[in-house]
Formats: C-alpha cells, sequence, structure tokens
C-alpha cells in the first residue's frame, strides 16, 4: 500500500480514462431511472497539482495541462470532452487546473440527485481525504474496505442500473488476476451493470491473459480501448480500459475522443489508440 496517485493525477493515463469515464455516466444520465455508481479503489477523490507531489513528477503536464487549450477543435469533439472538462474546471494561465478530479469527484458532479455511489478505498490517509470531501453528500458512502472485497458485498444494488469502476493501482504482481476474480463474481451477480476495468500496458503476456478470460468465460458485450503515448522510453506509456455492457453509442464517441487524444497527448513514436470487440459485437 504504497501507491499514492497524487504523483500521477491528471496524467495521459487519468485522462484517457476519466474522458471514457465521463461519457458512460452521461449515457447512464439520460434515463429518468437512477443509477449506483461502485468505485472500488477511489483514491482521495481529487488532487491538488500545485501539491509537492504533482510538482516532482509534473506528468499533469503531458496529460491534462495539454486540454487547456481546444482552440481550433471541431464543435463535436468538444461536446464528447465537455462532460469531463467541466468537472475539471478552469485552467490557470499556466495550463493548471487548480483540482484535478479523481473518478469519485467525477461520478459525484455528473449523478444527480436520485442517483447513489459507494466508493471503496482501503489506504487509510487516502480514505480520510476521501471520507472528507464527500462526508455531506448524502447520495455517497464510503467505505474504508479492500475494493474487491467490496464489490462483492455491494452489486447487485438495488437500483439495477449502473457502474463498476475497478482501477487498482497495480502494486500486487497478481493484480490482472485478483481484478478479473472480481470482476467475474460480481458480473455473475450482475450481468447488466456496466463495468469498466481499467489497466496499466507493462507486462504483455498478463494483459493478453486477462484480456482472453473475458470470452473465455463467456461475457457477452466487451469493448477494449488502449491508447499508447510513445513506444518506448521510461515509466508508463501505454494503458488500457476494458468495458462490460457498453452503451450502444460508446463505441462511435470514444472512437472519436481517442483520434483526437492520441495525437493532442503523443510523447514521442508509436503513439496511438486501439479499439477492439473481445466479445459480442
Amino acid at each position: 500500500m504504497n501507491y499514492r496517485h497524487a504523483f500521477h493525477a491528471g496524467n495521459f493515463a487519468d485522462v484517457f480514462k476519466h474522458a471514457l469515464l465521463a461519457r458512460l455516466l452521461v449515457y447512464l444520465t439520460r434515463k429518468d431511472a437512477p443509477f449506483r455508481v461502485i468505485d472500488t479503489h477511489a483514491g482521495e477523490g481529487a488532487y491538488d497539482l500545485a501539491s509537492d507531489e504533482a510538482g516532482r513528477t509534473g506528468e499533469w503536464v503531458g496529460g491534462i495541462g495539454r486540454l487547456a487549450d481546444l482552440a481550433g477543435v471541431d464543435g463535436e469533439t468538444r461536446d464528447l470532452l465537455a462532460p469531463y472538462l467541466d468537472c475539471v474546471g478552469a485552467f490557470g494561465e499556466d495550463g493548471r487546473a487548480a483540482l484535478y478530479p479523481g473518478s469519485p469527484l467525477i461520478a459525484a458532479r455528473l449523478a444527480r440527485a436520485q442517483d447513489r455511489a459507494i466508493f471503496c478505498e482501503l489506504r487509510p490517509d487516502a480514505f480520510d481525504a476521501l471520507r472528507y470531501r464527500f462526508g455531506r453528500d448524502e447520495r455517497v458512502k464510503t467505505i474504508h474496505i479492500d475494493g474487491y472485497t467490496g464489490l462483492g458485498a455491494y452489486v447487485p444494488p438495488k437500483e439495477r442500473r449502473g457502474l463498476v469502476l475497478i482501477d487498482p493501482p497495480f502494486e500486487r504482481t497478481d493484480e490482472f488476476a485478483a481484478m478479473f476474480s472480481a470482476f467475474l463474481g460480481a458480473y455473475r451477480k450482475w450481468p447488466t451493470g456496466i463495468y469498466a476495468l481499467w489497466h496499466p500496458s507493462k507486462d504483455a503476456r498478463a494483459e493478453r491473459a486477462f484480456l482472453d478470460g473475458f470470452p473465455r468465460e463467456g461475457v457477452k458485450r466487451v469493448l477494449r480501448l488502449s491508447l499508447a503515448v510513445a513506444s518506448g522510453g521510461e515509466g508508463l506509456r501505454r494503458t488500457g480500459l476494458v468495458v462490460v455492457n457498453p452503451p450502444y453509442v460508446f463505441e462511435t464517441e470514444a472512437r472519436r475522443i481517442l483520434g483526437f487524444l492520441s495525437p493532442r497527448l503523443a510523447q514521442g513514436t508509436g503513439a496511438g489508440f486501439e479499439m477492439e470487440w473481445l466479445a459480442g459485437e
């Protein structure tokens, strides 16, 4: 439990993940019926990009910092990004957002009065920050619990509609296996929910075994998306998101968003994005 997202907040992987997460949440708001969001690894909820941690890495500069100026971007792309960027808020003159929203804050800002959220976090200091941030929001429950355990306990939600985000820190050597096992247990209890599973792309063999598990276990509609900012270099350069039961508009929207983000966030040769159906369409 040494991972602290404050060092990485607003980087390219966050932009990729959160821009797509916002589209999934927007889709859920198009029906009046309430929905529930379950975030298994919620972190602190939001991050100060002027903090020492963010300043030491500067990763936000190559991520959300590159979206500070959208002059010349076509209107359709701007509209697709608007819910996410509205959650980010205003940028300073240096291109820095004052407060970068983690997935819990994005979910809370896009959810309506009738919707509910459960945010799980195990790290004590991160949980304290999370609880403080959402302590007055009656729609939200913050739970100090291992997210995989929490997921098994909280599905299916009584609303029967909703989204599960599984976004672990990948500190464990068996994280892919643990994430897939937790997902599969939840999916078997609640096969109609939307599931978004984020992962870094560093170990090709482990990642492929993870992806192959979805069709092997009979998961019916599975869309894989990935974004690379370069083909080499130190640190994270490629990241992925697996979406189970994506809304029917999501593939088209995601393709346009990633077509914009790929050159905008590129850090070297080999930048690009991929989309493929692992099962279903």
